[in-house]
């Protein structure tokens, strides 16, 4: 009995001291993950897993660590277990979930928890994103085929990625060992930590040998992502916090990254210093400049910030100073990563998401900075590029259409590898609406008039002024619906509806205003001043409908301002059908006007009229003459001719 109570004791003990053990492996292993230590966590985590130990917890921050490494088949398995006890989770898991699946090829399922995703998230702007993309697979498809991609034949073993070009040079980040006894991995990747390294760039964009960058921009820790000034004087570039031997920590002991400037003197970077907007309690990263050089565009989740990370802009003065950092807005920032901001000379922005819909990981994605700072549509590039992994790091030179992006796709060289590409078709399709404001009445055309354009759902876009020839020209997008609102003194406001179409090219819209005040005299056409060109009747019948009654109205309402207003009314048809049969069927609508008109309280005295059938037409369009719809309907009109006052 002793010896029973005994051994039930030592394995009591044993018990207990194997779960506090766990527990206290959990706490270690905590502690690494919210330093971003991620691989250590895993093994611990792994090992504990691998005993049969489950948590909620645990899977959620294994699937994580993978997820945050883009290691995406083994942030499926462990999501996997997490959903296998539990499915009250945040959306956030369904949406990495699905990622992951869909990078491992099981589609339906990660179409499912799309699904759920969508259902939970409610206000999650990813959500609306996919609600209003249901068809985005297609859409990426479309976009589809238009690149050559290859290896850039830079590539190593370890990590590479990024890329600027530098004169005559392309710039980029490598883990590669560079044979120095000292150096040291990174807990978040067990990759060693990257510096810069560049290649030689031919006219064909063709690399060769690769050298190390700089020595005076290394340090102990990360450098990557460097962009530079076309004069080739200026750098900026990605480093973890470290300046002058001095590492700096955030709040959490946690060494962070920022965003450093250094100058070429005496052929060597030198002055080393960081942006005034860098914090030690939060990243900031991947810099990129506009083409005039006067915007600096970053990655950051700086306080603001809608996702995980945001791409910010910030202002250069021409002193060397900078203005307050802006968000870009959710048009392209989602709850999700956006990061990689690269702008060409034609203001297109490329960067990477896993928040706007695409294939898994991180996508890349482009879209149109207006004039006036507003965005087009976002736009994934399409399958080449883009891979169920992690795409990133676009660059690409608008002349010859070639450049390079970064991916850990399989089949890769490394962690991460450099391609490069040919765009054989470019894929932002670029319209110009214009054309020209005139007066209805005498055609002639207006300065001046005031135009607002207005989206499908009227938020405005954009506004423009007439010039001396009445014409207008606004930037717009492919396959879109917009409305012009053009407003101008004297002159009653109107609003015309235009789908742009699907191809690059110019759509003219035509607008003529009607003057507030007409001003009429004898032999004048008092329709003219309503832009009634026809009223309408019912195929071979001569009924007033009702929006033709609406259009008499006016006649009406004039006639009860100018009660000695005397009309002859002409109903006209095009020249199709027997002459015979026109001339009687527009004699019986001129007559069917009238009597509209006499039984709303006009006096007969005061109308005449008379239908004209074929007889006066204003255009080509006679008998055995192919004409337009269009120009077939400039004949079919009505006419109400002042003959006295």
């Amino acid at each position: 009995m002793k010896t029973n109570i005994l051994l039930c004791i030592t394995l009591i003990s044993v018990f207990s001291i194997n779960i506090y053990s766990q527990k206290g492996r959990l706490a270690a292993a905590d502690k690494k993950y919210d330093n971003y230590a991620y691989i250590d966590a895993i093994k611990t985590y792994e090992r504990v897993a691998e005993k049969g130990y489950s948590s909620v917890d645990m899977y959620q921050k294994l699937g994580n660590a993978y997820y945050f490494n883009a290691e995406l088949d083994k942030a499926a398995r462990w999501y996997g277990e997490l959903f296998a006890i539990t499915t009250e989770l945040d959306s956030e898991y369904y949406y990495r979930y699905a990622h992951c699946l869909r990078a491992i090829g099981e589609d339906d399922k990660a179409k499912e928890m799309f699904k759920k995703f969508n259902d939970l998230a409610g206000d999650d702007k990813r959500a609306e994103l996919l609600t209003d993309n249901r068809n985005y697979l297609e859409i990426i498809k479309a976009n589809s085929g238009r690149y050559d991609v290859e290896n850039a034949g830079i590539n190593s073993e370890y990590s590479d990625y990024g890329a600027a070009i530098y004169l005559n040079k392309l710039v980029f980040a490598s883990a590669r060992d560079t044979g120095s006894l000292a150096q040291r991995k990174h807990a978040w990747n067990n990759q060693y930590f990257t510096n810069l390294y560049m290649s030689d760039l031919d006219e064909t964009m063709s690399l060769g040998t690769v050298a190390k960058f700089d020595k005076n921009v290394k340090s102990r820790f990360h450098e990557a992502s460097a962009v530079f000034t076309k004069d080739g004087n200026t750098m900026y570039f990605t480093r973890n916090n470290y300046l002058k031997g001095k590492k700096g920590k955030s709040e959490s002991n946690t060494t962070l990254i920022k965003i450093y400037k250094a100058s070429l003197v005496n052929e060597k970077w030198d002055n080393v210093i960081e942006l005034p907007f860098n914090s030690d309690n939060y990243s900031t990263s991947h810099p990129a400049l506009s083409a005039d050089e006067k915007t600096l565009y970053f990655a950051s989740d700086m306080p603001g910030t809608l996702g995980r990370s945001d791409i910010f802009k910030v202002q250069v003065n021409e002193n060397g100073s900078f203005g307050n950092p802006e968000n870009l807005g959710n048009a392209i920032n989602t709850p999700g990563r956006e990061t990689f901001p690269f702008i060409n000379d034609e203001n297109e922005i490329y960067f990477a998401s896993d928040g706007h819909p695409g294939l898994g990981g991180l996508d890349i994605f482009v879209t149109k900075i207006n004039a006036d700072g507003s965005l087009r549509k976002i736009q994934n590039v399409g399958a080449d590029v883009n891979s169920p992994h992690d795409d990133f790091a676009y660059l690409i030179d608008t002349k010859s259409r070639k450049g390079f992006f970064s991916s850990n796709r399989d089949g890769g060289q490394g962690f991460d590898d450099i391609y490069k590409f040919l765009e054989t078709r470019k894929l932002i399709c670029e319209q110009e609406l214009y054309g020209v404001i005139s007066d209805m009445a005498t055609k002639e055309v207006l300065a001046d008039a005031k135009l607002t354009l207005f989206d499908s759902k009227f938020n405005q876009i954009s506004t423009a002024i007439s010039d001396a020839k009445g014409s207008y020209t606004f930037a717009v997008e492919c396959d879109k619906t917009y409305s012009v609102r053009v407003q101008k003194t004297d002159y009653t406001a109107k609003e015309e509806k235009i789908k742009i179409p699907t191809e690059n090219g110019k759509t003219m819209l035509n607008i003529a205003l009607e003057k507030a005040e007409c001003v009429v005299t004898v032999g004048d056409d008092l329709g003219t001043c309503f832009g009634i060109k026809m009223i309408y009747f019912d195929f071979d019948k001569s009924d007033i409908r009702i929006e033709a009654a609406l259009d008499l109205e006016k006649i009406l309402d004039v006639m009860n301002q100018y009660p000695t207003m005397k009309l002859d009314i002409r109903s006209h048809t095009d020249s199709r059908g027997s002459s015979k049969y026109n001339e009687a069927l527009s004699d019986r609508r001129a007559k069917s006007t009238i009597n509209w008109l006499i039984k709303n309280g006009v006096n007969k005295n005061r109308l005449i009229g008379k239908g004209y059938g074929e007889n006066q037409l204003v255009n080509r369009c006679t008998d055995g003459v192919e004409c337009t719809e269009e120009e077939h309907q400039y004949n079919r009109r009505s006419e109400f001719i002042i003959t006295a006052l």
